[in-house]
């Protein structure tokens, strides 16, 4: 795993949704990447075409049917979306490849139920040689084969649950705490799936996801077309310069700006050896500005940036990789 991480980190390389750029990826890296944006925002299918519907049985229909208008009512809990997946466990049980797709994709994003690429991969694979194109798209670009299929499709079972990803409640804190914990509590259900998806590519670069989070509250707000008037982009705001530099095509695509910013992040707490505060001013400012000054710039919008993430966060320090990059001289100067 480290030494993976090691190279998503540096040196970047292009961005890729190809199969064998997919394989390197950790988490839903892979599903976000290969579904885009859109898909992988809500976690869910559209909803079962019509024509599939009516090829179905009866008793398969209804079966789909009632799923689909689960998924798409999803609550909080995650409850509805495993409801979802026993009604396609049966359904699938019973032979429906469409039941086994869409059963493989909860599992894939870890919707409703325990995300599980094996059991994802045995479900597509399945589906994919009754003939099922969307199931063998899923398959080829996962490069990933299982034969185990989930105890729910092979026996009279329930599927397990998932807990949900949003804490149910903030850790402790003063009453008028701006923690990214009360913050992730109150965003609408529109953004909260941009949680999952950060929480699990920081953790493949070695980043808190809360330091993450916290910057891409103070960004971005968590909208993924964000755009300010310098020309930044996206929830982690690279401006072009930066974007390239990192290797990120499209700033407005989730994924490929969350990497962006995690790549950058991770070489400035390299760069300025886990010392938080430099790194979020170098992130705003850029590393010259706090070289030049050998600290946090003058400038009222980075102190206020910087002020804005350590409160949300709430700690100072941060792990780091000493090979990524070499300190400043002034900093290993003042021993900082």
């Amino acid at each position: 795993m480290h030494r993976l991480l090691a190279r998503l980190a540096a040196p970047p390389r292009p961005l890729s949704c190809s199969a064998h750029g997919l394989a390197s990826w950790a988490g839903v890296a892979w599903l976000a990447c290969h579904l885009g944006s859109g898909m992988a925002q809500a976690g869910l299918l559209p909803p079962t075409p019509a024509a599939v519907l009516a090829a179905e049985p009866p008793a398969l229909r209804q079966l789909l049917e009632q799923g689909n208008a689960l998924e798409s009512g999803n609550d909080d809990s995650g409850q509805s979306t495993w409801q979802a997946a026993v009604h396609y466990c049966k359904a699938a049980g019973l032979g429906s490849i469409e039941g086994q797709y869409r059963l493989g994709m909860l599992y894939a994003f870890g919707q409703g139920v325990p995300q599980s690429r094996a059991l994802a991969a045995a479900l597509f694979s399945l589906a994919a040689a009754n003939g099922h194109a969307q199931a063998s798209q899923m398959l080829e670009s996962t490069q990933f084969t299982s034969a185990t299929l989930p105890p729910c499709v092979t026996s009279a079972q329930l599927p397990e649950k998932v807990p949900p990803v949003i804490i149910a409640k903030p850790l402790e804190a003063a009453p008028n705490s701006d923690s990214i914990d009360r913050l992730l509590m109150a965003l609408p259900q529109n953004k909260r799936w941009i949680v999952p998806l950060a929480t699990q590519l920081s953790s493949s670069f070695e980043l808190d996801p809360k330091l993450v989070l916290s910057v891409i509250a103070a960004e971005s707000n968590f909208e993924v077309k964000a755009r300010s008037h310098k020309e930044a982009q996206g929830l982690m705001q690279l401006i072009p310069a930066t974007a390239e530099r990192f290797n990120v095509k499209n700033a407005f695509d989730a994924t490929q700006n969350l990497l962006g910013g995690m790549r950058y992040l991770r070489w400035l707490l390299s760069y300025y050896r886990g010392n938080i505060t430099y790194a979020l001013a170098a992130y705003n400012a850029g590393e010259r500005r706090v070289d030049r000054h050998r600290g946090v710039p003058p400038i009222a919008e980075t102190r206020e940036y910087v002020k804005r993430i350590l409160g949300l966060y709430g700690l100072q320090r941060h792990a780091f990789d000493p090979q990524l990059a070499e300190a400043p001289e002034w900093l290993t100067v003042v021993g900082r």
